[in-house]
C-alpha cells in the first residue's frame, strides 16, 4: 500500500487542509490591494496612538494614587485602564471590519 502512494506520488491531505479547502469554496477570501492594506494600517496606527495616550494618562494617575496611598483609587483606575484599552481595541476591529466590507463592493 505504501509503495502505491509512493509510486504515484499521491499525498494524502491533512484534516486541516481539507477544512481549509471547504472554507475557501464556501466563502472565498478577498485579496487586498496595497492601497487597502495602507488604509487598514492607518486605522491600526490611529488606534495604537489612542491606546498609548490613554495608557500614559491613566498610568500616571495610578502612580499618583499609589504615592498618595489611595488603594481604592488605584484599583478603579486599573479597571478603567483595562476597560478603555479593550473598548479601543474593539472600536479598531469594528472600523477595520467596516472598511473590509466596503472592499467587497
Amino acid at each position: 500500500m505504501r509503495r502505491l502512494f509512493q509510486a504515484h506520488k499521491i499525498r494524502m491531505k491533512s484534516a486541516y487542509e481539507l477544512v481549509m479547502e471547504r472554507l475557501q469554496k464556501a466563502s472565498p477570501s478577498l485579496s487586498v490591494t496595497d492601497e487597502q492594506k495602507k488604509e487598514l494600517a492607518e486605522i491600526d496606527s490611529k488606534y495604537r496612538a489612542k491606546i498609548a495616550e490613554k495608557e500614559l494618562f491613566l498610568k500616571n494617575q495610578i502612580r499618583k494614587a499609589q504615592t498618595e496611598g489611595k488603594v481604592d483609587d488605584m484599583d478603579s483606575l486599573q479597571k478603567q485602564l483595562a476597560s478603555e484599552v479593550r473598548r479601543l481595541q474593539e472600536e479598531c476591529e469594528a472600523a477595520k471590519e467596516k472598511l473590509r466590507a466596503s472592499f467587497g463592493k
